[in-house]
């Protein structure tokens, strides 16, 4: 076993120019030079090279011949990609964990939801506790390659994701919006009805797509439906 080291410069640069992206504050399309990252970082030349070339395999970053970089601009029709995708795996999975989830677990995820509406956290805020959240509603029921599936899809989602909904945070009503979103999934996931849960999933993710596309300029307001209020179950009637 050999001591472990304290994290590379380049390892440092990555992180904070990763960050930089993902929150917006590298705007996508923008175009820099590695020697105005290195000003602006107080590095070397090198480290930022080295960390560009892995951002560019996340896809985060564009290089270009020469000491040019650009930050990779956003794809709506990658974005549908991504929700096309994870409509297809997660409403089967909360079919089969909604039965599994403790009561314990769904007061913490419902405790964790009422966080979401806070006007004063924004989506880079709350960000990691709504990962935080879906991850725990479906883990009962995933097993370890549907979570490194998943990861994969979120991580391409993230970008999108954060600056598409941070775009709606100066909207009080959006983030009660988020809460009661949240909270409709722990009603439903109550019910131990799988089918219910299933739909409840992908409604979630379809308005969510929606939403997100109206945010980064892909639809109007219109185009997003409503959240769907989940159906009370029938009483049964003896004879």
């Amino acid at each position: 076993m050999r001591p472990i080291e304290s994290r590379s410069v380049a390892e440092q640069v990555t992180t904070e120019l990763r960050r930089s992206i993902l929150c917006g504050d590298l705007a996508p399309g923008r175009e820099f030079s590695l020697r105005e990252i290195a000003g602006m970082l107080n590095v070397s030349f090198i480290p930022v090279r080295d960390a560009l070339r892995s951002l560019e395999s996340e896809g985060l970053v564009i290089t270009r011949p020469g000491r040019s970089a650009q930050v990779a601009p956003l794809d709506l029709e990658d974005l549908q990609a991504i929700y096309r995708l994870r409509r297809t795996i997660e409403p089967e999975i909360a079919s089969r964990a909604c039965v599994l989830l403790s009561d314990g677990e769904l007061d913490r995820l419902e405790g964790l939801a009422a966080g979401f509406g806070d006007e004063r956290l924004g989506m880079d805020a709350i960000y990691d506790a709504h990962h935080e959240f879906h991850l725990a509603l479906l883990a009962p029921a995933a097993s370890a390659w549907d979570v490194r599936l998943l990861s994969t899809l979120w991580r391409a989602a993230e970008r999108y994701i954060r600056i598409g909904f941070g775009a709606l945070d100066p909207d009080p009503h959006e983030h009660h919006r988020r809460e009661e979103a949240h909270e409709t999934l722990i009603e439903v996931f109550r019910r131990r009805d799988p089918d219910a849960a299933a739909q409840a999933v992908r409604d979630h993710l379809e308005r969510n797509e929606q939403l997100a596309l109206r945010a980064l300029g892909g639809g109007e307001p219109d185009d997003v439906p409503p959240p769907k209020k989940p159906r009370a179950a029938k009483k049964r009637t003896t004879r």
